[in-house]
């Protein structure tokens, strides 16, 4: 039975764009594991932007980055 975990930065995901991930996450599963829908868990983590990052910086340092 496949479990993903997915986590998002809490910067204002919609309830509707948190069924989208889970939509998509569900039928990848199906399509690439051939699993049942119905045999999949999706859950979905909101986390501190602080907590993670990109490329050895904190992904607010590295957002920074993209602007210039």
């Amino acid at each position: 039975m496949p479990y993903v975990n997915i986590k998002i930065t809490r910067e204002g995901a919609t309830p509707a764009q948190k069924a989208d991930l889970i939509k998509g996450v569900t039928k990848l599963l199906a399509d690439v594991l051939n699993k049942s829908p119905a045999a999949t868990f999706v859950v979905i983590d909101e986390v501190e932007m602080e907590d993670w990052g990109v490329g050895g910086l904190p992904v607010a340092e590295y957002r920074k980055t993209l602007e210039t």
